[in-house]
C-alpha cells in the first residue's frame, strides 16, 4: 500500500483524494455541533486511497489544525497489533492457543466466586471469554477499582506484574469459555510474551509487527511529545480538555502516560501511533498478512469463534483474535458484509475492515467517547458505503 503525501487545502485541511460529499457531511457536522474537536478520516478501497482528510483541530485552545501526519494516543487500537505479535509465535509454536496461561505465569491463577481455581488459556484471553474483565466495566464500587487494578490507560507508579497480581485477586465473573466480557487479557498476553521472548513488550512488537511494517511513529512511548493530539473528554456544550484523572464511561486517563518512560507496556491500551501506520497494519490484516503472518494464521484469527449472540460491538457482532467479527449485518442493521473486522478506541477512535468489499475504513479523533461509539461512528460507517461502494445502511 502506498500512503500519499498530504495535500492541504487554503484551511489547512487535507483535501481528499476524491469527492465523497457524505463523509465531508458527517465530519464538517461532527465538528460544528461541537461533539469532536478534531478527526482525521481515512477511506481504503481495494487497496488504494479513495479518501483522507483531515479536519478541525489538533489542539483548540492553541487553535493548531488537525494534520494527518499527528501522532494520538491509540488506546484500544494496540490490542490488535499486540494480538498479531502473539500470533507470530503461535506460528512458531512458542505458544499454542490451548495453552494455560500458568504454563507461563504460574502465579496467575484468578478464582470464581465459589473458590474454585479454572483453567485459562491463552485463547480465552484473546477473544475475551476468560471471565476477566475492565474496572471501567465495573464501575467505582467494582473489585478491580478496590484492588487499584489499572485498564492501562491511566498512569500508576508500578509495573505489568504487579497490575497482573492485582488481577489475580479479582474474582471472574464467569467460567472461562463461557460467556464473552471485555477484559485486560490482552495485558495478560503482553506479560505472558514477555516471558517467551525474554524481552519487553515494546521491543516485541517493534521487531515482528511495527518494523516489518514500516510503522516507524508507532510504538509504546511518544518520542516528539510536540506531535501528539491533545485529547479531549465528551462534554456540553463543547468537549473538555483531558487531563491526568479525566474520567468518562468510568474509565480514568491519564494522557501523559504516552510520555512517560516509566509507564508499562499496557497490551490492551498502550500504544500511540499515526493514522498512516495503522493503515499499513490493517491493510497487512485485509490483505494476505503483510509479511508477518501467514495468510492461514490470518484466516484463523478472522475467523468468529463465538457467535453473534456474544455482542462484542453491539447486536451482530462475534469475536475473532483481535477484533468483533460481524456474523449477522441485519441484526446491526449495516450495509457492512459478514465477515468484516471491527473495533475501536477510547481516545476517540474507530476501525473496520470489509474483506468482501475491499474497504478499509480508519476514524482517529481526539474526544471520547463520541469518537469511539457516538453517532459519529455511525455517520461514517454510512457515508463510506454511500459514497464508495454504493451501499447505504438501514
Amino acid at each position: 500500500m502506498s500512503i500519499p503525501e498530504q495535500r492541504s487545502g487554503p484551511e489547512k485541511t487535507s483535501r481528499p483524494e476524491k469527492a465523497s460529499p457524505a463523509l465531508d457531511r458527517a465530519i464538517d457536522s461532527a465538528i460544528a455541533e461541537r461533539r469532536i474537536v478534531g478527526a482525521v478520516v481515512t477511506v481504503l478501497k481495494d487497496g488504494e486511497m479513495v479518501y483522507r482528510r483531515a479536519a478541525g483541530l489538533a489542539d483548540r485552545e492553541a487553535g493548531r489544525p488537525m494534520e494527518a501526519s499527528l501522532v494520538f494516543r491509540l488506546a484500544s487500537l494496540t490490542k490488535p497489533v499486540v494480538t498479531a505479535a502473539a500470533m507470530h509465535f503461535v506460528e512458531t509454536g512458542a505458544i499454542r492457543l490451548s495453552d494455560p496461561v500458568t504454563a507461563t505465569l504460574p502465579d496467575f491463577r484468578p478464582a470464581l466466586a465459589d473458590g474454585s481455581r479454572p483453567v485459562i488459556t491463552l485463547e480465552h484471553l484473546l477473544t475475551h471469554t476468560s471471565g476477566l474483565g475492565y474496572g471501567f466495566i465495573e464501575g467505582p464500587e467494582g473489585a478491580y477499582r478496590r484492588l487499584g487494578i489499572s485498564d492501562g490507560l491511566d498512569l500508576v507508579d508500578f509495573d505489568l506484574y504487579e497490575n497482573i497480581r492485582r488481577l489475580g485477586e479479582a474474582p471472574l465473573a464467569f467460567a472461562p469459555g463461557s460467556a464473552w466480557r471485555y477484559s485486560l487479557g490482552i495485558d495478560v498476553i503482553g506479560a505472558v510474551l514477555e516471558r517467551v521472548a525474554g524481552a519487553p513488550l515494546q521491543e516485541i512488537v517493534a521487531k515482528h509487527v511495527t518494523g516489518p511494517l514500516g510503522m516507524a511513529d508507532t510504538g509504546f512511548l511518544a518520542r516528539a511529545p510536540e506531535r501528539l493530539v491533545k485529547p479531549y473528554l465528551d462534554g456540553t456544550p463543547e468537549p473538555e480538555a483531558m487531563r491526568d484523572g479525566s474520567t468518562t464511561g468510568n474509565a480514568i486517563f491519564s494522557p501523559s502516560r504516552a510520555l512517560s518512560p516509566s509507564a508499562y507496556p499496557s497490551g490492551g491500551a498502550g500504544m500511540i501511533g499515526t493514522a498512516d501506520d495503522m493503515l499499513r497494519f490493517f491493510e497487512a490484516m485485509r490483505t494476505d498478512g503483510g509479511g508477518i503472518l501467514k495468510p492461514e494464521t490470518l484466516a484463523d484469527m478472522r475467523r468468529d469463534r463465538i457467535g453473534a449472540s456474544a455482542q462484542s460491538d453491539g447486536p451482530g457482532w462475534g469475536f475473532g483474535l483481535g477484533w468483533a467479527v460481524l456474523a449477522d449485518p441485519a441484526a446491526d442493521a449495516s450495509p457492512q458484509a459478514p465477515g468484516t473486522l471491527q473495533w475501536g478506541g477510547a481516545y476517540g477512535h474507530n476501525w473496520f475492515i470489509d474483506p468482501a468489499n475491499g474497504l478499509t475504513v480508519l476514524t482517529l479523533t481526539n474526544t471520547a467517547l463520541e469518537g469511539m461509539w457516538g453517532q459519529f461512528k455511525t455517520d461514517i460507517r454510512k457515508a463510506a458505503y454511500a459514497d464508495f461502494v454504493g451501499t447505504l445502511a438501514a
